[in-house]
């Protein structure tokens, strides 16, 4: 299905029934992602699994900008009078959770992000290294967005009010450190550390998030 918001269309997929819930995958990757769990979730939500602007079926841009994301996916909750959604984010669309949740507290129902950072310092030191290489090399807007954003102030963090559910994998290219800071500074927030999993695989073609979903809805 798609939809124009912003001056840009964004592809989006609905499934399921039950209360609203809205995933957004992370850079360069499309609501595909999530099919696996989507199977699962379908049978307790009606799932919106929307590709970001210049990513999957949805327009292409010559900037990217997570603000501009995070005005698509209000738009697209306006738009289709969704009620208090749960909102799930990985990586990227984690990022654009956290800053809804910071400037519309009454937005979501519940927020679950996946590996979000609140600055580009919040990534290990090697992978900011490969993506300044990758740039160089290809001059990817994708790239160069994680490279240069996002910028959440800890104040930003704490104007988030609804119930937060924070995820990482202990290989995670997001620090512990930077994860925990994000924890302490969402007041009610709960941290869950996936142990020997990396930022990707507990959730890219995986259950394993579709459940951990459901056990926090419940």
């Amino acid at each position: 299905m798609l939809i124009k918001v912003n001056e840009v269309t964004l592809f989006y997929q609905k499934y399921g029934s039950g209360n609203p819930l809205i995933m957004l995958h992370g850079n360069g990757e499309t609501h595909e992602i999530f099919n696996r769990s989507i199977s699962l979730l379908q049978e307790y939500f009606t799932v919106y699994a929307i590709d970001f602007r210049d990513h999957g079926n949805s327009s292409k841009v010559s900037e990217l900008h997570y603000e501009d994301h995070a005005k698509d996916i209000y738009e697209f909750i306006n738009q289709l009078n969704i009620k208090n959604p749960v909102y799930y984010g990985f990586s990227d669309g984690g990022i654009v959770g956290l800053m809804l949740a910071s400037e519309y507290p009454n937005l979501f129902s519940k927020l679950i992000v996946s590996g979000p950072n609140i600055n580009p310092k919040g990534l290990r030191i090697c992978s900011r290294l490969m993506m300044k290489l990758m740039y160089i090399i290809n001059k990817s807007q994708k790239v160069k967005m994680m490279l240069q954003e996002p910028n959440i102030s800890l104040s930003d963090l704490s104007k988030i009010k609804v119930p937060t559910y924070i995820t990482g994998g202990s290989f995670d290219v997001i620090t512990k450190k930077h994860l925990y800071l994000i924890h302490e500074n969402v007041k009610n927030s709960i941290l869950k550390i996936f142990k020997y999993h990396t930022h990707t695989n507990y959730i890219v073609d995986s259950e394993i998030i579709g459940k951990y979903i459901i056990e926090v809805c419940k």
